[in-house]
C-alpha cells in the first residue's frame, strides 16, 4: 500500500534521468493551434499578473511549448481537456459525462491498530437512498492509514455536502476503531470520473490526444483510475513514437484509439459499465445488481453483462428545488475524529499568491444570488470541500457570493456541479494550489 503522490515524484526524477524535461511551478493555460486547426501545443499562463489584471514589477508573460504531438493528462474535467472536447466537438453522439467527488484523509495512527494491507470498502451509510456513497480505507506502511469517501456528483438534494457526509461516516463504530488515538496529518479533495464507456469522447484529434481521466478512463466498480491512466498514456505514446518514426507529425493518432479497443482496458471497463448507472436508481438495486454483474454473472462464465444501462442527463441538471428538499442536519465536528472546513485546508497545504486574480470565472455576475441562492440555497457553499464559496449580506441587507479563492483545492466539483454551469474553473498563476506531499 502507497501513496501515489510519492509514486508520482519518484517517476519524475526516473523520467528526468532519461532526460525528460519536467517544468514544475508552471500551469498550461492556452491550447496552441495552428492555421489548419491542428493542435501545435499549449501556452503556460502569465506570471506576476495583479488581481485587477494589471503585470506586475514581477511580471513574466507565458511561453509556448510546441511539439510534434501534444498529450493531455491533467485529470477529470481537465481545463484544457474540456476545451479541446468543445472545440472538436469530440462528445457528439456520447452519453453526459458523470462524475463523483472523492474527499480523502490521511491519518498517524497508534500502532496497535496498524494493520499494513488492509483495505475496507464501503457503500451507503451515511448518504441517503437517493444519493451514492461509498467510502475506503486503506492501511499503509509507517503507521499511517488513508481514508476516503467518494460521492456520486448526480445527487439532487442540494442540502447535501459530501464534506459533511464523509465526516460523518468516519463516526461509524466500524471506522472509528482504526482512528481513535490517531491525529489526521494530510486532507484532500479532487473530483472523479465514474467511468462510464457510453460516455467516453474521441480521445485523438489532429496533433492531440487525451488520455487518463482526462479522457474518462476510471473503473468505478473498484476505485480505481491509476492503472488505466497508465494504460493510456503508454497506448498513446505508443502511438506517437510510430508517427514520429514515420516521419509524421501533427496528424491523427488513429493508432491510439484502436489499440486501445483490443486492450485488456477497455474489456475491463466494459464489464463495469454499469456500475454508477445502476446506484443511480437506488442503492438497494444497485447493491442487488453490482453483486449479479460482478459475482454472479463471472461465477457463470459471462464476463461483461448483456445489457447496458445508458447515462440520461449531466450531473447539474439532477439538482432539485431546496424547497422542494429536506434540509440535512449535520453534527458538529468534534475534532478528533470529524473536522471543519478551516482546519482541513489548512491541512491540505494550499496556497495561493493573495494578489493574483481569481481563477474561478463566472459568465454571469448576477446568477450566484438570483438563481443558485434563491432557487437551490446556495449549493456551492456546501459542494465545495474547501470553503471557497460564501453568502454573504451587506450593510443594505442584500445578499452576495464571495469567493475565497485562496482555499481552492482545484478538486473542480464547482466546474461540474454548478445548477446554472456559470462556474468555470482555469488555472491560477504558476503552481500554486494544494501541496499534497503524502497524498
Amino acid at each position: 500500500m502507497i501513496s501515489l503522490g510519492r509514486v508520482v515524484k519518484w517517476l519524475a526524477q526516473h523520467a528526468q534521468s532519461l532526460g525528460v524535461e519536467v517544468y514544475s511551478g508552471f500551469a498550461a493555460t492556452e491550447v496552441l493551434y495552428d492555421e489548419q486547426d491542428r493542435v501545435i501545443g499549449i501556452a503556460t499562463g502569465d506570471m506576476g499578473v495583479a488581481r485587477d489584471g494589471r503585470p506586475t514589477s514581477a511580471f513574466a508573460p507565458g511561453v509556448e511549448l510546441c511539439g510534434k504531438y501534444t498529450v493531455f493528462a491533467e485529470g477529470a474535467r481537465g481545463h484544457l481537456g474540456r476545451e479541446l472536447i468543445q472545440h472538436f466537438s469530440l462528445a457528439e453522439g456520447r452519453d453526459p459525462v458523470s462524475f463523483s467527488i472523492g474527499l480523502k484523509e490521511v491519518w498517524e495512527v497508534d500502532p496497535s491498530h496498524a494493520k499494513p494491507g488492509l483495505v475496507v470498502h464501503t457503500a451507503g451509510w451515511p448518504m441517503q437512498d437517493d444519493a451514492f456513497g461509498g467510502g475506503f480505507l486503506y492501511q499503509m506502511e509507517d503507521n499511517r492509514l488513508s481514508v476516503g469517501f467518494v460521492i456520486g456528483l448526480d445527487y439532487g438534494n442540494p442540502w447535501l455536502s459530501p464534506f459533511e457526509e464523509f465526516q460523518r461516516w468516519k463516526t461509524h463504530p466500524a471506522i472509528r476503531a482504526h482512528l481513535e488515538g490517531g491525529r489526521r496529518i494530510a486532507y484532500g479533495a479532487r473530483a472523479i470520473n465514474n467511468g462510464l464507456p457510453g460516455s467516453l469522447p474521441k480521445t485523438v484529434v489532429p496533433g492531440g490526444a487525451l488520455v487518463g481521466c482526462d479522457a474518462g478512463y476510471l473503473n468505478a466498480a473498484r476505485i480505481k483510475g491509476s492503472h488505466a491512466a497508465i494504460k493510456t498514456g503508454m497506448l498513446a505514446a505508443e502511438a506517437a513514437h510510430q508517427a514520429l518514426a514515420e516521419g509524421r507529425s501533427h496528424d491523427v493518432l488513429a493508432a491510439y484509439p484502436a489499440a486501445f479497443e483490443n486492450s485488456w482496458l477497455a474489456k475491463e471497463l466494459q464489464a463495469s459499465r454499469n456500475f454508477k448507472l445502476w446506484f443511480k436508481r437506488g442503492n438497494a438495486i444497485g447493491t442487488v445488481m453490482t453483486c449479479v454483474e460482478q459475482w454472479l454473472l463471472p461465477g457463470l462464465g459471462i464476463r461483461t453483462p448483456p445489457w447496458t444501462l445508458r447515462n440520461p442527463h449531466p450531473d447539474h441538471l439532477s439538482l432539485r428545488r431546496a424547497d422542494a428538499c429536506e434540509p440535512i442536519a449535520y453534527p458538529k465536528p468534534d475534532g478528533r475524529l470529524s473536522f471543519d472546513r478551516p482546519s482541513s485546508v489548512y491541512q491540505s497545504g494550499v496556497h495561493h499568491e493573495d494578489n493574483q486574480p481569481v481563477h474561478l470565472k463566472m459568465h454571469k455576475d448576477g446568477v450566484p444570488v438570483e438563481v443558485n441562492q434563491r432557487v437551490f440555497a446556495g449549493p456551492e457553499s456546501r459542494y465545495c470541500p474547501a470553503g471557497v464559496y460564501e453568502f454573504l449580506k451587506d450593510e443594505a441587507g442584500e445578499s452576495r457570493r464571495q469567493i475565497n479563492a485562496q482555499n481552492c483545492i482545484h478538486c473542480k466539483t464547482c466546474d461540474i456541479k454548478d445548477p446554472t454551469q456559470n462556474i468555470v474553473w482555469t488555472a491560477p498563476q504558476g503552481g500554486d494550489g494544494p501541496g499534497y506531499d503524502s497524498m
